[in-house]
C-alpha cells in the first residue's frame, strides 16, 4: 500500500513537471513571435498570448527570467531602431545642406567668370569702338546686354540658393538638437528599465 502511494506521488510530480515544461515552451514560443513582431513585452501580454496565468509568470523562476530577458531585448531593439531612424533623418538633412552649399559655390564661380568676360568685352568695345562699323558696335552692345542679363539671373539664382542653404543649415541644427534629446531620452529610458528589472521584483497581478 505504501509503495502504491509513493508511485502516485511520483506520477503526480512527473505530471506537474511535464505541465510546467509545456507552459514554459508556450511562453518561449510566444516570446519568439513577439520578438519577430517587435511587440512590447509585458507580463499581461505574454500571459494573454501564451494562454498562461500571470501567477505562473511571476512565481516560476524560469518563466520570470524568460519574460525579463525578452523585455530587455525588446527595449534595446526599439531604442536601436529609434536611433537608426534619427541618424538616417539627420544624414538626409546633412546631405541636402552640403548639396546646397556646393551649388552656391558653383554659382559664385560662374558669376566671377561672367564678370571677367564682361570686363574683357567692355575693354574691347572701348578699344575698337571708333574703328568698328556701327552694326558691329551694336552687336557688341547687344552681347554686353545679354551678358548683363545672364549675370543678373545668376545673381538671382545665387540668392535663392543661399536662402535654401540657410534653411538647410537651420534644419540641420534643429535635427542635431533633436537627436541629442532623443539620445538622452533613450539613455534615461534604458537606465530606468534596467534598474527596474534588476531591483524591483515582479508583483503578482
Amino acid at each position: 500500500m505504501k509503495s502504491t502511494d509513493q508511485e502516485k506521488i511520483a506520477a503526480a510530480m512527473e505530471a506537474r513537471h511535464q505541465g510546467t515544461a509545456r507552459l514554459l515552451e508556450r511562453v518561449h514560443t510566444t516570446l519568439q513571435h513577439m520578438h519577430r513582431e517587435r511587440a512590447r513585452v509585458t507580463v499581461a501580454a505574454v500571459a494573454r498570448r501564451a494562454d498562461v496565468s500571470r501567477t505562473f509568470l511571476h512565481q516560476n523562476e524560469q518563466a520570470k527570467a524568460l519574460v525579463a530577458g525578452a523585455a530587455k531585448q525588446a527595449d534595446a531593439q526599439r531604442s536601436a531602431l529609434r536611433t537608426k531612424r534619427a541618424e538616417q533623418q539627420d544624414a538626409s538633412w546633412r546631405e541636402r545642406a552640403l548639396n546646397a552649399e556646393e551649388a552656391v559655390k558653383t554659382c559664385h564661380g560662374e558669376i566671377r567668370l561672367q564678370r571677367t568676360r564682361i570686363a574683357v568685352l567692355l575693354g574691347r568695345v572701348q578699344d575698337l569702338e571708333a574703328d568698328l562699323p556701327s552694326d558691329a558696335v551694336q552687336k557688341l552692345v547687344t552681347e554686353n546686354t545679354t551678358l548683363k542679363q545672364t549675370v543678373w539671373q545668376l545673381s538671382q539664382d545665387k540668392g535663392r540658393l543661399e536662402d535654401r542653404l540657410k534653411g538647410a543649415r537651420e534644419n540641420n541644427r534643429f535635427l542635431d538638437k533633436r537627436l541629442a534629446e532623443l539620445e538622452a531620452t533613450i539613455a534615461d529610458e534604458m537606465t530606468s528599465r534596467l534598474s527596474t528589472h534588476a531591483s524591483a521584483p515582479l508583483s503578482v497581478t
